[in-house]
Formats: structure tokens, sequence, C-alpha cells
């Protein structure tokens, strides 16, 4: 259930309360071809230090087919929570499917060791480490095997410390 405050503490001149709808996070979902969720976790912890935190089942699953579908892995990578989930075949999950593959930002003090992690853990760099792009600091470039860029930067530069 959302949290409703009344904008300023008070209702507006005509009488209508104004609320605001407070959220308590932001969860990014990644979706990967099912049954490859598990695999796809197994990834993140390896090539990014991710901490699985919960995972939901599948309890429509039969029984006869080989392996559960994971409805949701909850992943705790630096400060964020990401879902893992597999995608399946089902007519509920159509309007994700155009919605696979997407870009994610990390930042680290050292971009050459995660870069080379996650390359050991099976992504692909995308070309050379660079210097002062969009962070304004090194950012390397690695794509996951379920088709996910991942942005690998030093932190971001504060204005002032690009204005000096």
């Amino acid at each position: 259930m959302a949290h409703e405050t009344t904008l300023n503490g008070e209702g507006s001149e005509s009488g209508a309360n104004l609320n605001a709808v407070v959220f308590t996070a932001l969860k990014p979902q990644i979706f990967v071809e099912a049954p490859k969720a598990s695999d796809a976790v197994q990834f993140y912890k390896a090539a990014f230090g991710a901490e699985e935190v919960n995972r939901i089942m599948n309890s429509k699953r039969k029984a006869d087919q080989e392996l559960p579908l994971i409805l949701s892995a909850e992943l705790k990578l630096g400060s964020s929570l990401i879902l893992v989930s597999d995608l399946t075949t089902d007519d509920s999950s159509a309007p994700v499917k155009a919605a696979v593959g997407g870009v994610f930002y990390l930042e680290t003090e050292d971009v050459e060791a995660a870069v080379e992690k996650a390359s050991k853990a099976g992504a692909l760099t995308e070309g050379e480490i660079t210097e002062g792009d969009f962070s304004g600091g090194r950012v390397g470039k690695v794509k996951d095997p379920y088709g996910n860029l991942w942005l690998i930067s030093s932190p971001t530069k504060k204005a002032a410390d690009v204005e000096a």
C-alpha cells in the first residue's frame, strides 16, 4: 500500500487536498529466457558480487516439468535492489518481451578489476575502458549473457569538481 502525505502539510485554498504518493524503493526487473533465471542469479553473484536476499518460485509450475521457474529473485547489488525473473511463454508475460535487454549503471573505484571480474564470469567486454565519458570518470562496458549492457564507471564527479 502506498503512503500518502499532504503537500506542504495543508490543503489547497480550493479545499481539495493535494496528496503525494511516497515510494519506498525502485527495483528494476531483469527478465531472462526461462528457465535461466537461476543461472542469471549465479552470474550476477559471480560478476558483480550481488547478494540474494529473497526468492519466490512459481507455485503453478507442474511437477512433471523439469525446472521450477523463478517468479522473482531479489538481489542486493551495492545499495540497490534488482529482481531477476524467468520470462515465460504464457500470455501474461507478453508485454515485457519487448523490454528484455536493459542498460544498467554501476559505480566502483576499480573499473578495470570490475570489468575483468565480469568478463571472467561470462560477460562480453564492449570496447575499451574510456576516460571522461558521461560520468566524468573511467567507464567500461560489458554485456551479460542475457543481453543486458552494464556500464561500469568510477564515481560520478560532482559539478564543483568538474568546474574547478
